[in-house]
């Protein structure tokens, strides 16, 4: 009977996506789920859903929920992470100051300005996780879905000793795409995808031992296809493969058209027309807001069910706990050399096949040399973010926003200065306190005074 903790089980839809996952195989089905938050409505909304879900099945799972952490953590066998650190007023700094300096974030929350502060304002949460972690549970699995992905397990890699894994959908969900735009069964198909988290590449893609490419290039030509995601089509026609990030998401990663206004425009497509302005993941978060915190819970507990998701989670564990062997895409550290061409010490997405011994990363050998250029400069970034929040060191957080491809291109230096110093000082109360080396503000230089 494996305990599984979900830290940040507040967020219930997603909460009992992964409740209902685990809850699907008989193996899992006696498990003692443990659900934690700090927002006491929202969890009891969590655990009357899973609660009923347990009762409509007639399963054996134990089901408790606390506000104290720790509880929730002692001798767990597996830790789920969906935190969400600092609420409203950070998340605005994050999007609305870039936004008046031209950087134009239609998420913010991986990479560039926003993923850098998201990252700052969630690494020392995820630091005392892994603290109670190793007091409570050393030996537990740490399955993290918070975002910024590549950021927060490194950061972990970095200063603690717990296992931790990056898990994310982006690779399935790519899959289905490409899967309807070359008019191919989903579970047919046949892939090989590694790079870094929301920057992984397809590739190898086939079907019937026959690439998939010469596919995804008729539906590049093909106007309506080619619509349906335009951003990805336009990588994978210049740089040789397709993304694993949707396109509104992917313009944030690249330098080229979140600058202008018109193209911004002209690449919203079809499928992600609503995602590509800048904002729009803010605007849609704070317009939730009010049905996240709605007193009343819109769910029939009678009628809700378990179902099983396209999410890793439930499907990882159950390879650990049976032997069932599987493969995933995983964010894993490369310590392993799993992708030659980027650092050692970065969170790579390769893939990872599971079993009852654990987590094995395969060997990619070396990214085509213009993907791994591509990651390497995020992996710079999120090195740098890393290291400065944990040494405090503000010149290494100014100089992850002034190598930001999406940041350089929009901004000169000095305003990048300026950006990353009222980013700092508008975030104060949420993030590590960030100190100059040797308490030395660096000189710039500024324009003279007509």
């Amino acid at each position: 009977m494996p305990k599984i903790a979900l830290i940040g089980a507040g967020s219930m839809v997603f909460a009992k996506k992964l409740i209902g996952d685990i809850l699907s195989f008989d193996e899992l089905s006696d498990s003692h789920i443990a659900l934690m938050d700090i927002d006491k409505h929202r969890l009891t909304q969590t655990k009357r859903v899973a609660e009923a879900m347990v009762e409509n099945e007639g399963l054996d799972t134990t089901v408790s929920a606390t506000l104290d952490r720790r509880e929730a953590l002692e001798e767990a066998d597996y830790v789920l992470n969906m935190i969400n650190v600092g609420g409203t007023e950070p998340f605005e700094n994050e999007i609305r100051i870039p936004e008046k300096y031209g950087v134009k974030q239609s998420i913010g929350d991986t990479t560039g300005p926003g993923g850098i502060f998201r990252g700052l304002r969630t690494i020392p949460t995820m630091l005392d996780l892994a603290d109670d972690m190793e007091e409570l549970c050393p030996d537990a699995l740490l399955l993290n879905y918070t975002n910024p992905m590549a950021i927060l397990c490194k950061a972990v890699f970095d200063a603690t000793d717990i296992e931790v894994v990056g898990l994310c959908h982006s690779v399935p969900h790519t899959a289905e795409a490409i899967a309807e735009y070359t008019e191919t069964p989903q579970d047919e198909l046949d892939y090989w995808v590694a790079g870094i988290n929301h920057m992984a590449w397809f590739l190898t893609c086939e079907h019937d031992g026959e690439s998939l490419y010469p596919a995804l290039q008729e539906a590049y030509d093909d106007e309506e296809t080619y619509r349906k995601d335009t951003v990805r089509f336009e990588m994978m026609k210049h740089f040789g493969a397709f993304p694993t990030e949707s396109s509104h998401h992917m313009s944030e990663y690249i330098p080229y058209i979140r600058t202008d206004d018109e193209l911004i425009e002209e690449m919203a497509g079809t499928n992600f027309a609503e995602r590509m302005p800048t904002a729009t993941y803010l605007e849609g978060w704070l317009a939730r807001s009010e049905e996240r915190d709605d007193p009343e819970l819109d769910v029939d507990l009678d009628k809700v069910s378990v179902e099983r998701s396209e999410e890793y989670a439930s499907r990882l564990i159950h390879s650990l706990e049976t032997g069932t062997q599987r493969r995933f895409n995983l964010n894993v550290s490369n310590e392993s050399n799993a992708i030659e061409n980027l650092p050692g010490d970065a969170c790579v997405e390769v893939p990872v096949f599971v079993d009852g011994t654990g987590l094995h990363p395969a060997s990619i050998g070396e990214l085509p040399t213009q993907l791994a250029a591509l990651d390497r400069q995020h992996s710079a970034v999120y090195e740098l973010a890393v290291k400065g929040a944990l040494e405090g060191n503000r010149e290494k957080i100014h100089q992850a926003v002034k190598l930001d491809p999406l940041s350089s291109a929009a901004c000169s230096l000095d305003e990048l200065y300026e950006m990353t110093e009222e980013l700092i000082e508008a975030n104060a109360d949420y993030i590590p306190t960030l100190e100059w080396p040797n308490e030395q503000t660096p000189e710039r230089a500024v324009p003279a005074d007509d």
